[in-house]
């Protein structure tokens, strides 16, 4: 059963799809299409389950559901997913690209090149990433952003350049 995405508790499961390049204002329509059909009818153990979505910062699903999903029923949300980025032509499981919040919006740089771009000033341990492991709508509302330095990307930053 869709619901406006704010209506969800913050315990709310949460999967963050990141896409490998800006969604267009109308690959966003048929983004939206196919996972308002898939997010009415998305059950578990064939009930109901309370579903939102939003695309965010054009280049972000954040699926969501208010209840235990089943192995099963979160199958059929990486279907869902999959389907829209096809129907789309948007790759949303291309998990090669780190998201950076900057002042143009979102910057994707390659994981390949990380340490490279640290060292040439690309990006420190201050930059905003979008940490898209966060798996609940609180965490999403609270640390989805984050400091590179905070997050798993911490590897990535020389041992010097690491406050204790």
């Amino acid at each position: 059963m869709l619901i406006p995405f704010h209506q969800l508790p913050a315990t709310s499961r949460v999967w963050v799809y990141q896409a490998d390049r800006k969604i267009t204002a109308a690959e966003k329509g048929i983004i939206s299409e196919v996972l308002t059909a898939f997010t009415q009818g998305w059950s578990v153990h064939g009930q109901p389950m309370e579903t939102s979505f939003e695309i965010r910062h054009d280049h972000f699903i954040v699926l969501a559901a208010n209840d235990q999903a089943s192995g099963c029923s979160i199958d059929s949300s990486v279907r869902a997913v999959k389907e829209a980025g096809t129907a789309a032509g948007v790759d949303f499981f291309n998990r090669t690209n780190v998201a950076f919040q900057t002042t143009g919006g979102v910057t994707l740089l390659s994981m390949g090149d990380l340490k490279a771009q640290y060292v040439e000033g690309i990006w420190n341990r201050t930059t905003p990433v979008f940490d898209n492991l966060v798996d609940t709508k609180g965490k999403l509302d609270q640390a989805w952003i984050a400091p590179a330095g905070d997050t798993w990307l911490k590897r990535y930053i020389p041992a010097e350049s690491v406050l204790p």
